[in-house]
């Protein structure tokens, strides 16, 4: 089951440079990037740092995306 995220979506509702974002989380501009294209899985730490930065429930940040096999 692949994990997906709104993080790109709220940060720019919010106004939020990806940089600055980046830079508040103590992470490169790449790793968020990454991250934001669902490339990338954030470390549980840093998942909880996003959520408590955004000030939002888990659930509405990160989706695990259920698989279509039956």
């Amino acid at each position: 089951m692949p994990v997906q995220n709104n993080i790109k979506e709220i940060r720019k509702q919010r106004g939020i440079k990806q940089l600055k974002l980046a830079e508040d989380l103590q992470v490169s501009r790449q790793t968020m990037t990454a991250i934001e294209k669902n490339k990338y899985n954030p470390s549980l730490e840093l998942a909880l740092k996003i959520v408590k930065y955004f000030e939002l429930p888990i659930e509405e940040i990160f989706i695990l995306k259920e698989d279509d096999k039956s």
